[in-house]
Order: structure tokens, then C-alpha cells, then sequence
């Protein structure tokens, strides 16, 4: 019988084993078979009179209409390690395991009760006291989802204090943000189960759009499933128990008692102690083991360069990044599937990050090891060391999840991390890696060095197909780059086939990017026989914020700008570059030479006006880690869990998606010319026109900021603008520079351009009301034929630094102003008294707002100076 699909039936009965709790707030009908369901599975109170637990019975209906939908995995029949009712044990279903979680009485129960009760951080002893004893309050229809994110830092806080709640609703880009508990709370039960019949409607016919040839393919089919699971629950709180804070959701809860009762059988399955003593009494036994993955290089992977890199610049930043979350994700399915655990067993997956929850036995350790060497041994292969991936295993037992001993096990899988970053390639064994000897010889004379990369032996097949010299590994990346902006699918197999797949193979899987019929309809018999390993929807959301599209998600992909007919019409713009532009193509893509004219403005004499130049952004959250490790009062796996997912949540789904939709505050879509080289994790590199990616640095803050709810939460962000020409590697270390400077400045939440360091308070002033009024400004001015010069401009950039200058001289800056601009409004607005007056109070409104701002800002105000400065430009 195959481990991985008994594994996969234990990981669905888990993680269904709450359903009931959205089936009973919303009150789907139960055809009176309710009453008969309490008696099965819920907790009698005697003396009371009443059942309590009732969502208990209700996962048992809602179950049925799962498998009603025919888009159900049928776990009835031929269903190991649970009875098909042809046995003795009729009553050790899968259905029974997950609806008699509070009521268990056998091996299977008892694995998944114990699960649900160590994700939520119950200690063993208060299983009877606390967590049966939990009760829905009278308002649980009502009650909203609180955010972790406003907890951190805080101890002891009544839920009563803590004032935003998420919305209620299917999983888009908007709908992770938090809103204050008044907007997003009923008021009514009534309007509070409608919400919750609108998400159970959403699963009912979400399920039916999971292929029917991929629902045999158990892994394959639970992957998808997944996806819809957090579509569906991501905003459900999953404990809405009296004296219980709403703070993690169904599905974080419910996708880690998945992982942790999957790891748990496959212990006691391994060590042949099935019995439901052995799971209640064996808390202390180490039974788990935390395997972490991690991508080191990445960054220098990225932007390596070579001598046609730069031809290849806007393909290759786009084909390396997503090369890099197709190795992430790769390498935790390549763990996975030799482990024999299921999608669900990956707790975390972001930024070249993953977390696996095994079981602790001799032979996982070994494969892990294997793995390890496995997983190295590729990265040696095809990238000779430019990345490789660090692997730990740390031990648990189900107490070390619980009470205040988690957050030790928190620092010891810091820790065991941090131990693997520092043995990357095993180099301190007592033989190097084979590859290493191998490097020289993988060259041909006749080819040469990679013309992209510059260091990568060049490959036959690729080079002849391309016409230069280039590596196989590169000839992917150019094929991703292109292929990212034409398909929405991709499919991962074990062997070629019929697959256009990708030339090199990815921790031994082949990769092939598809269209949406091709997925379901013409490769459906290859998920039917197992070819087909899984199929990801790596596409952007739609404009509505719709992800949801029957294939298992994975937000790895950017925005990449598209021309569109309003550009056709104004590809004047684009000056000598206009030729470049492919309109007719069905996917014409702009280069960075195109994105950098895009700010460019059509003056009334019908010439473009303005700089031509990218701004890279690169940013990431301050001091994430150590938030991690000490910002929640009550760790627990779930809770951790669901930070990470939630961390990753705005930069690769909201962000791309806020690139691609996403308006300005004058309403103008004008930040869909950004390419986002990678976002997810907690960090993200952008590179984009330059005007526009400066609007955008000060918006994402303040969605980051609405984001998270919580001031002590802040990221930093650094900025250089340049010429599209610039090599990619030199633009990232420039960036990577001051984003330095801005993390150097005391307290970070700071912003860095044009090598000046800000806090984001200040940028958020200096770029919105001080560069309004000096716009207003500049518009009165112009009325009265007193244009702003560039070379006045350039007077008050001197003025300041001046202003900020401790040298002697540099102190007369005020009288410099005053002079500065009495003459220039003197030269170019003459005429009657009227004239003057009106003069004099442009003199005066422009004394009192430049001499203001450079008195408060000092150097600072040089930045919304320069922008008006590179706007003039022609």
C-alpha cells in the first residue's frame, strides 16, 4: 500500500477535521440527520442536558456534501490507513477520525485530536480541562478575525483592546488587509452567517473547479485543495471558544494539526505502536523532526552578468527570479516526495524558505540526509556554487509545542538555520564534492564561457539553438522570461513525455509551462497515471483580485509591464527606442529602455518633457527575525505559522497585484510599468520609471503600515535611479547600498534616495505636502510668466546643503534665498502695481514655504527639489 497516499488520507482528515465550524455558522441544511451526528461525535453534558462541540457533527455533514460535489477524493473504498467499513473496525473512518476530535476513542481519532490540540499549544494535562471544555461563545457567528501583527510587543491584552479585525471574506489582495472592528464586525447573527453561507458556496463550487482527472492523483489533487482551503478560510477564525482571543485562522490551525497528525502517524506507523496509549502518553518522546530548507546566493544568482546580459536584461531579471522559486520549490518537493509526505506537510514556503514537519525516525533522518547531498550536488552541477540549499532537521516532541516551551523550540530552529548557512557544500569534509574537480572539464574549447552569466561553461544543444555561446542553465532562464508572460500553469512531471518542458531538469523533475485547457483537458491523463507530480497557477490576480482557478497557487510570479494601446498611441515617447516596441505581439513586453520613458510628460507645444531613468527599489522588514522570536506574548505553531504565510502575503499577493491594478491617489494607474524582479519573504527588489517608483516607495509604506497595524512593525526601503543602460548587477549593488544607508540611520523605518537617508515620516511629508505647495507654487508662478528655471532649481539644491553645512559662510543660506528669488521673481514679472503686488506675494508665499522647509528639513529637501528638477528635463 503507498505511504504517500495514506499519508495523504490522514493530512485530509486533519485538516478537514474544523469544516463543521464553517458549515454550522453558515447553517447548511442537514436533512435532520443533526441529532444522530451529536450522538456520534460530540460531548454529552449530562447535568446541563445539551451536546456541546456541535461543529463536530456538523464536519461530519459538510463532509457528505464535499464528496456530493463528485470533485472529492473518494475515501471509502481501498482507503489505508482507515477502515472502508469491510473489517472489524467499521468505526476507524476518515470521516469519524476528523469529526470525533473532541470525542476520540481509537488509534486514528486519537492521532488527529492530538494534532489539533499541539498546533493550538494545549499542554497534554489540560486536554479534559481547558481544551474540551471550550465552548463556541453566543456571538461566534459575529466574531472577526483578529491580527497578530497589532499583538506584537504587547503582553497580556484583552481582545477587547485591540482594534482591527480582518474581514470576512474569500482570499484577494484586499481582503488581508485588517479594518477597524466597527467596519468589519455584524452587528446582527443574521448578516453574520450570510457571510459565512458565501464562503461555504465558494467551496462547494470552488471544489468542482479542481480537474476531475487530477482528483485520482491524490497529492496532486490535495495540493489544489489546499489552495481552495486557504481561499475559503484564511479569514475564519478558528477558535471563537468563551475567554479564547479569535487570533489564527481555520487555516493556519487547520493546515498544521494536517502536518503535525501526518508526522505523527508515520512515527507510531513506523515504530509499529498503534494504539491510542501510545499517543496519549507518549507527549515527551521526540517524534517530530523539523526539517528547514533554505537558498543561500540567491541575490548574486539573480544579477550575475555577462556580455549579452544586458540585451537579455528585462527576460533575464524576470527568468532568474522565478528560476529561483521553481529551485525553492522544487527542492521542498523533492524532500517531500522522498519522504513520502504530502503538500501539506510544508508548513512554510517563502523566499527561498521552507519548513517540513516529518516524523522522527532513522530512516527519515537518513533520506534527509540524502536529500541534503542530493540537493547540493544539483546546485554544484548546473550553477558551480553560485547557490546552494541549507538543510536542518531539528527534534520535537508534542510538549515542546506547547505552554511557554515553545519559544525555546523557536531559537532552536534559529539556531540549527543559522548552523547550516555556516556548512554550505559540506567544504570542511574531508573530500571536496566531486564537482568541483569537474568544473574545468565541463568546458569545450570551441564554445567558451556563457555570454550571459560570464563564468558558466557554455553547452552544446543551447548554443547552437541560440547562436552564441550560452549555458543551459541561462537558455532556461531567457525560456522562463519569455514563457511567464504567455502561459498561467506549470506543470511538473518526472519525465519529459510529451511535455514542452524546460531543457534542464529541477531536483529531478521537468518543468513545462501550459495554458489552462492544456493542464486539465490534453495532459489529464498524465496527472491520471502519476507523470504529472503537481500543477501550479503562478498567474497574477485578476483585476477583481480573484486567485482561486482549480490549480494549487503559488505566488512566486512578478508583474511584468505590458505595452497597451494607449502606449501604441503615444510611442513618441519612447524616443529612439519607439522601434523597439513589439505592439503587435500578443504578449509585447516592454524592455527597461521603454520603462524608463514612461514618466515622461507631452508638454502643450507637443514635446516630451522629463527624465529618462529607472529607479530600482529594494527593501525588507527591519529586525524581522528577532520580532519573530520575541514579539508574540503566546507562541504557538499555528501562530508562527501563520505569520510567515501573512509576512509573505503583501509583498508577492498584494504587491504585484497592486503594480498591475493598483492607482495613485490621483487615481491614475501609473505604477503598471514596475517590474517586480522578486517579492515575497519579507523583501522585494522593483525596478520601475523613476517618478513613478518614488510614488510607489511612499505607498507601499502606508499600505505596509495599514498592513500591519502596528507601529513598532517597519520596513526599510533604498533607491537609486539610473540610466536603463546600467548593468543589472551594478543597479542591485547600488540599491543594496542604500538600502544600507537607510537601515544605518538610528531607529531604521527609514527610506534612502540620492544617497540621503529619511525616516519615512519625513518622506511621507517632504513627498506629498511640501512638494504639493511647491508644485502650487510653481503653477502660480507660471501664470504670471515666471516659469522655474532649472538653474533656479539648481540655486535651491545649493541653498540645501548649505542649510544643513556647519561651515561659517554657509550661514547667510536665508538672505541667499531671499535674494535668489526677489531677483527672479523681479526679472520675469514686470508691469503696473497690480503686477508688483502679485509679485510681492509670490516673493512672500515662496520665502515662507522654501525658507520653512529647508529651516525644518535641511539637506532633505532636496528631494522633492530633484524630482521637480528631472521633470523639467527635455
Amino acid at each position: 500500500m503507498s505511504l504517500i497516499y495514506q499519508s495523504a488520507r490522514i493530512a485530509i482528515s486533519a485538516l478537514l477535521h474544523d469544516l463543521g465550524k464553517l458549515a454550522e455558522r453558515s447553517g447548511i441544511e442537514h436533512g435532520g440527520r443533526l441529532d444522530a451526528h451529536k450522538t456520534l461525535y460530540c460531548r454529552w453534558h449530562a447535568e446541563a442536558g445539551y451536546h456541546s462541540h456541535i461543529h463536530a457533527a456538523y464536519t461530519a455533514l459538510a463532509w457528505d456534501a464535499l464528496e456530493a460535489t463528485g470533485h472529492f477524493p473518494d475515501l471509502r473504498h481501498d482507503c489505508g490507513p482507515f477502515s472502508d467499513g469491510t473489517d472489524d473496525d467499521k468505526t476507524d473512518s476518515a470521516i469519524n477520525a476528523a469529526a470525533a476530535h473532541h470525542k476520540p476513542d481509537t488509534f486514528l481519532q486519537w492521532i488527529v485530536a492530538t494534532a489539533d490540540r499541539v498546533a493550538s499549544g494545549f499542554e497534554r494535562d489540560k486536554f479534559d480541562t481547558e481544551y474540551n471544555d471550550r465552548e463556541e461563545r453566543d456571538n461566534h457567528y459575529r466574531a472577526r478575525l483578529l491580527t497578530l501583527f497589532e499583538q506584537f510587543g504587547r503582553a497580556s491584552i484583552a481582545e477587547g483592546d485591540l482594534a482591527w479585525r480582518y474581514p470576512l471574506g474569500t482570499l484577494s489582495p484586499e481582503n488581508i488587509f485588517p479594518r477597524k472592528a466597527k467596519d468589519c464586525t455584524p452587528t446582527d447573527d443574521a448578516q453574520a452567517r450570510a457571510e459565512y453561507h458565501a464562503l461555504w458556496d465558494f467551496l462547494i463550487e470552488g471544489i468542482k473547479h479542481i480537474p476531475r482527472s487530477h482528483v485520482g492523483n491524490l497529492p496532486l489533487w490535495l495540493d489544489h485543495f489546499d489552495s481552495l482551503w486557504l481561499a475559503v478560510t484564511h479569514a475564519i477564525p478558528a477558535a471563537t471558544a468563551f475567554g479564547v482571543k479569535p487570533e489564527v485562522s481555520l487555516y493556519d490551525h487547520s493546515k498544521a494539526a494536517a502536518a503535525l497528525a501526518t508526522a505523527l502517524w508515520r512515527w507510531h506507523h513506523e515504530a509499529n505502536a498503534k494504539t491510542k496509549e501510545s499517543v496519549r502518553e507518549g507527549w515527551n518522546e521526540k517524534k517530530f523532526l523539523l526539517i528547514q530548507g533554505d537558498f543561500f546566493g540567491i541575490q548574486d544568482f539573480i544579477f550575475a552578468e555577462g556580455g549579452r546580459t544586458q540585451k537579455h536584461a528585462h527576460k533575464l531579471l524576470r527568468g532568474r527570479s522565478f528560476q529561483v522559486s521553481l529551485l525553492a520549490e522544487c527542492a521542498a518537493l523533492n524532500v517531500l516526495e522522498a519522504l513520502e509526505l504530502p503538500s501539506t506537510s510544508q508548513i512554510i514556503n517563502a523566499a527561498g524558505k521552507f519548513l517540513i514537519v516529518a516524523p522522527n525516525t532513522e530512516k527519515v533522518r537518513a533520506t534527509a540526509a540524502r536529500c541534503r547531498e542530493e540537493l547540493n550536488a544539483w546546485c554544484l552541477k548546473h550553477t558551480y556554487g553560485e547557490i546552494g540549499v541549507g538543510l536542518a532537521g531539528t527534534t520535537a516532541s508534542c510538549n515542546d509545542f506547547t505552554g511557554g516551551r515553545f519559544g525555546e523550540l523557536t531559537r532552536r530552529l534559529f539556531d540549527a538555520l543559522d548552523a547550516a548557512k555556516h556548512q554550505r557544500f559540506d567544504l570542511c569534509a574531508k573530500e571536496a564534492p566531486a564537482s568541483f574537480d569537474a568544473f574545468l572539464d565541463a568546458f569545450d574549447n570551441t564554445l567558451g564561457v556563457c555570454a550571459i552569466n560570464g563564468r558558466h561553461p557554455a553547452a552544446p544543444a543551447s548554443t547552437s539553438r541560440r547562436g552564441y555561446s550560452i549555458s543551459g542553465l541561462a537558455d532556461d532562464q531567457i525560456r522562463i522570461g519569455e514563457a511567464i508572460t504567455k502561459h498561467a500553469r506549470l506543470l511538473v512531471a518526472k519525465d519529459a513525455d510529451t511535455l514542452p518542458v524546460l531543457g534542464l531538469d529541477y531536483f529531478g523533475y521537468r518543468l513545462a509551462f501550459v495554458g489552462d485547457e492544456e493542464a486539465s483537458g490534453k495532459y489529464g491523463e498524465l496527472a491520471r497515471n502519476g507523470k504529472i507530480v503537481r500543477a501550479w497557477d503562478f498567474d497574477e490576480p485578476d483585476a477583481d483580485g480573484t486567485i482561486w482557478r482549480g490549480y494549487a497557487r503559488r505566488f512566486v510570479n512578478g508583474h511584468v509591464p505590458l505595452f497597451d494601446e494607449t502606449d501604441e498611441q503615444l510611442s513618441d515617447k519612447y524616443g529612439k527606442w519607439e522601434g523597439e516596441a513589439e505592439f503587435d505581439r500578443t504578449h509585447p513586453i516592454k524592455t527597461l529602455h521603454h520603462i524608463a520613458c514612461e514618466d515622461r510628460q507631452l508638454t502643450e507645444a507637443g514635446k516630451w518633457k522629463g527624465e529618462i531613468a529607472l529607479v530600482a527599489l529594494k527593501g525588507d522588514i527591519d529586525d524581522l527575525g528577532a520580532l519573530f522570536q520575541r514579539g508574540l506574548e503566546k507562541p504557538t505553531f499555528a501562530k508562527m505559522a501563520s505569520l510567515s504565510r501573512q509576512v509573505h502575503a503583501f509583498f508577492s499577493l498584494w504587491l504585484p497585484w497592486h503594480c498591475a491594478h493598483g492607482k495613485d491617489a490621483s487615481g491614475m494607474a501609473r505604477f503598471r510599468n514596475t517590474y517586480t524582479v522578486f517579492a515575497g519573504g519579507d523583501d522585494f527588489f522593483l525596478v520601475g520609471p523613476w517618478e513613478s517608483t518614488l510614488a510607489l516607495a511612499g505607498r507601499m509604506r502606508e499600505k505596509f503600515a495599514a498592513y500591519v497595524a502596528n507601529e513598532a512593525i517597519t520596513y526599510s526601503a533604498g533607491m537609486v535611479m539610473t540610466q536603463p543602460k546600467t548593468p543589472v548587477r551594478q543597479l542591485a549593488r547600488a540599491a543594496e547600498h542604500a538600502l544600507g544607508k537607510a537601515k544605518s540611520r538610528p531607529g531604521k523605518n527609514a527610506a534612502c534616495i540620492w544617497d540621503r537617508p529619511i525616516g519615512w515620516p519625513e518622506w511621507r511629508d517632504l513627498m506629498g505636502e511640501r512638494r504639493a505647495a511647491l508644485e502650487a507654487l510653481m503653477a502660480r508662478a507660471d501664470q504670471h510668466g515666471a516659469d522655474f528655471s532649472t538653474g533656479l532649481t539648481y540655486s535651491m539644491l545649493r541653498l540645501a546643503d548649505k542649510s544643513e553645512s556647519q561651515l561659517p559662510q554657509d550661514a547667510v543660506w536665508r538672505s541667499q534665498l531671499h535674494y535668489r528669488l526677489a531677483r527672479f521673481f523681479r526679472d520675469r514679472i514686470r508691469g503696473d502695481e497690480s503686477d508688483r503686488e502679485r509679485r510681492q506675494r509670490l516673493l512672500d508665499d515662496a520665502i515662507r514655504e522654501i525658507g520653512g522647509a529647508l529651516s525644518r528639513y535641511k539637506g532633505a529637501y532636496r528631494i522633492p527639489l530633484s524630482v521637480l528638477l528631472y521633470r523639467q528635463r527635455d
